[in-house]
């Protein structure tokens, strides 16, 4: 239901209580009272309508209910509720945050008022319901204000709420994508060097089948090693996204003498080097700087045609520095998410990456990741 109706039922119903308990006698004014005749019934009715108009014209609406009320009372006519409807403008401009019209419609209802009984000839009568008036003026102003109060503390807090449900969906949604992000980088590193390896050792063993069989073997045993090292990386990466802590091996720097090998076995002539005293790093460190290095290395057998590369690790007091090179062909970076996510995963930790032709030829891919609380 709207305002502007609800208004009108407000009006409609006072206009029906106010007539009935007045002339019910439900309230006395004096002993010089005078029968309820149309002109006093006109000004009731004025009076109640127009709270039909209480929230589009609150003040409007104030007045009239207050100077039907003031002539009403002036001419002695019988009762205490044509007042009602100028008491709920003054509750209603209170509500509505409009403190001051409605203190000032109070007071315009309660000097008139009071001033027709001071310039009476007979001092108020006992009982006269008249002297309530103040009262009931000063609740309307502060029950107003209450209710403003209330509604004001109660939208904020529902505000508040749904700001909360709002944050709390895009932090879900943050967190699904980086997520999402997480296992694409991981299916990505592992399961690309192992296929890359895979592909180079399948295509060596089909040139050596005719020419010299014997070796043939020593391929297909580097085809098995690439996919049993590739099922446990995606074991160890379901791991994870089961229980929230890998299974297996954990990829890190530790693991890089094992990724020499593989790329030896498929062909590459891999120096590795270690400067520095090793000592442990974060484990998201750890993490990014393996993946780097395994990434490059396939980067090499998918696309430099390099016959030797150099994996330096050096460590100093605040950082690790992870530098690839190779002798091959520096190429122009493909359409691939290769050397993207290398720089993510380093920026993620805090780190950078730089990858670009090497000073004397070839391609190189240089690492600098933060040592943290391990240094």
């Amino acid at each position: 239901m709207n305002s502007r109706r609800t208004d009108a039922l407000v009006a409609l119903g006072s206009l029906v209580a106010i007539v009935p308990a007045t002339y019910a006698n439900l309230s006395w004014t004096g002993p010089y009272e005078r029968p309820l005749d149309p002109a006093g019934l006109t000004l009731i009715t004025i009076a109640a309508l127009s709270l039909a108009f209480r929230r589009t014209a609150p003040l409007a609406a104030g007045i009239a209910a207050a100077a039907c009320a003031v002539v009403y009372y002036a001419a002695h006519y019988p009762g205490v509720f044509a007042a009602a409807p100028a008491l709920a403008a003054i509750y209603t401009l209170a509500v509505l945050g409009r403190r001051a019209d409605a203190i000032w419609l109070a007071i315009g209802l309660a000097v008139p008022v009071y001033g027709l009984m001071a310039l009476s000839s007979d001092d108020p009568a006992a009982g006269n319901w008249m002297m309530l008036l103040s009262g009931w003026l000063v609740a309307m102003v502060v029950v107003g204000e209450v209710t403003r109060s209330r509604r004001a503390y109660v939208q904020a807090v529902e505000q508040r709420a749904r700001e909360a449900e709002r944050t709390r969906e895009e932090a879900a949604l943050r967190r699904a994508g980086e997520e999402r992000l997480w296992i694409a980088q991981e299916l990505h590193d592992s399961l690309t060097h192992s296929i890359s390896v895979v592909n180079v050792q399948a295509a060596l063993a089909m040139e050596l089948l005719d020419r010299k069989p014997e070796r043939v073997r020593e391929a297909l045993a580097a085809i098995k090693e690439s996919g049993h090292e590739a099922m446990n990386e995606l074991r160890a990466t379901l791991g994870v996204l089961r229980q929230g802590e890998p299974e297996g091996a954990e990829a890190g720097l530790s693991g890089l003498p094992r990724l020499v090998s593989r790329a030896e076995g498929a062909g590459l002539r891999v120096a590795h080097t270690v400067s520095g005293d090793p000592y442990a790093l974060p484990p998201d460190v750890d993490r990014a700087a393996y993946r780097i290095a395994q990434e490059a290395l396939t980067n090499v057998l998918r696309h430099a045609g390099a016959a030797a590369v150099t994996v330096a690790v050096e460590y100093d007091r605040s950082k690790v520095v992870l530098r690839v090179e190779n002798d091959g062909e520096p190429g122009t970076p493909g359409p691939g998410m290769g050397l993207i996510g290398m720089r993510e995963r380093a920026v993620a930790v805090g780190g950078s990456l730089t990858a670009g032709p090497g000073e004397h030829g070839g391609f190189a891919v240089r690492a600098e990741l933060p040592a943290g609380a391990a240094a």
